[in-house]
């Protein structure tokens, strides 16, 4: 007779880590390119700084627009198809960028983009709520965007050396390519519900589910969003002011950072590119400690300090780093503050994306949808800040004085955040 599988020995949901760490990577290096090859887009374009941020920011403005209703179509059709579609769509917008003739056409194809790729996290995040249970949804987040700052680290050295060897266009190419792979595969291993895979022993889904092996029931698969409840919650409010928080910070990281970087500090693009992947080196080991941190703490002290404190404390602390940058002349120093200030920000990225799932249940593609919109949004308006504050006044002291007082205000807004309250009934 053959032996059945213990938990220990059937780790199928493992695969779905493998798969989000990969599609993490793929995404942000796909995002991040544009980055490191921006200064070479506007020589051979003709594009301003201002034109520039226009560009950045139509992809946030895409990705901030379909996020609620790609979060939605993960919670209703699952995870397995709306990922394929995401990726295969992305894929082919990354490749057409290098294809871009004028500010015009650059513009729609990373707004195209940008439409595509909304809903990728939130589906990832409704796939680990089916998948993991609660004490693994941190560390599993943690591992998730651990994928997506490798990615963000290796995309500005990557592409630059690219870029030295043939051209950015060339570079955009590859990079889309490499989704394509990870969608067809898959489409053929993952499934919405573990109990349909055939490598997940009922041990291992008694686990999953938090029941005995006789009594598994999961939620809904197509579970009723409760919109009226959701739309006039002052704690789904709190969230996606937060997240806002979050994501003014970083897209000055995936947008102007080598610009800085190079034309401003005066760094080699050797150097530029190791400095501008350092952020990203940073959080990935900060995502891997905040993961375990925030599950750590949810047993022992409560989903309140393991979500509020830890994010109200990263947040505070990424503001402090932005602001003491600003206060030295050195500029390896000042570049080394700004990378240490994005960890720190995401340092608490486990627990952003746990507290949705602590609240939104059944709903939890949804419910991270709206705070991936808002903090997009958040990413549309930070690049346009920075273009129109250093257009203006010549200075690029300034935006950092902006981005710690929204980091600030993030901080606080923690602690408005109550985990432990449902945004979806029972």
């Amino acid at each position: 007779m053959k032996k059945t599988k213990s938990p220990r020995e059937s780790n199928a949901r493992r695969g779905v880590l493998y798969f989000s760490f990969a599609l993490a990577v793929i995404t942000y290096l796909d995002r991040v390119c544009i980055s490191a090859a921006a200064p070479f887009m506007m020589r051979d374009l003709g594009l301003s700084v201002f034109q520039m941020s226009v560009v950045f920011s139509s992809f946030t403005l895409a990705y901030s627009l379909f996020e609620v209703p790609t979060g939605w179509m993960g919670d209703v059709v699952g995870p397995r198809r709306v990922l394929t579609r995401i990726v295969l769509w992305w894929s082919g917008f990354t490749m057409l960028t290098g294809g871009a003739w004028n500010y015009r056409s650059l513009v729609l194809i990373r707004f195209l983009f940008g439409a595509g790729e909304a809903g990728a996290f939130p589906n990832a995040a409704r796939s680990f709520s089916r998948w993991f249970p609660p004490e693994e949804r941190g560390k599993a987040h943690g591992i998730l965007f651990l994928g997506s700052r490798l990615g963000g680290a290796v995309a500005p050295g990557l592409a630059l050396l690219l870029i030295r060897h043939w051209r950015w266009r060339e570079s955009f190419v590859l990079f889309g390519s490499i989704g394509i792979v990870w969608a067809v595969a898959w489409y053929r291993w993952y499934r919405d519900e573990p109990s349909e895979h055939r490598a997940v022993s009922s041990q291992e889904l008694a686990l999953i589910r938090g029941s005995s092996p006789g009594t598994m029931t999961g939620e809904s698969r197509r579970p009723r969003v409760p919109w009226k409840r959701l739309i006039t919650s002052s704690n789904l409010y709190g969230i996606c002011g937060m997240y806002f928080a979050f994501g003014y910070g970083l897209y000055f990281y995936f947008t102007w950072l080598p610009t800085y970087l190079i034309q401003v500090l005066g760094f080699s693009a050797l150097a530029g590119g190791f400095f501008a992947g350092l952020p990203f080196l940073l959080a990935g080991g900060a995502n891997l400690a905040g993961g375990w941190l925030t599950d750590r703490l949810a047993v022992h002290q409560g989903l309140k300090m393991a979500r509020c404190g830890l994010g109200s404390l990263s947040f505070g602390g990424s503001a402090l780093l932005l602001l003491t940058s600003t206060q030295t002349d050195q500029r390896v120093i000042k570049a080394v503050l700004i990378a240490f200030a994005f960890a720190s920000a995401d340092f608490a990225l486990s627990a952003c994306w746990a507290v949705c799932l602590d609240v939104g249940k059944t709903c939890a593609g949804v419910v991270t949808g709206f705070m991936n919109t808002f903090g997009n949004l958040g990413g549309f308006v930070g690049p346009m800040v920075v273009a129109y504050t250093v257009g203006k006044w010549n200075n690029w002291t300034l935006p950092f004085y902006v981005s710690a007082a929204v980091y600030g205000l993030g901080a606080l807004l923690w602690l408005a955040i109550d985990p432990q309250k449902r945004l979806v009934p029972d």
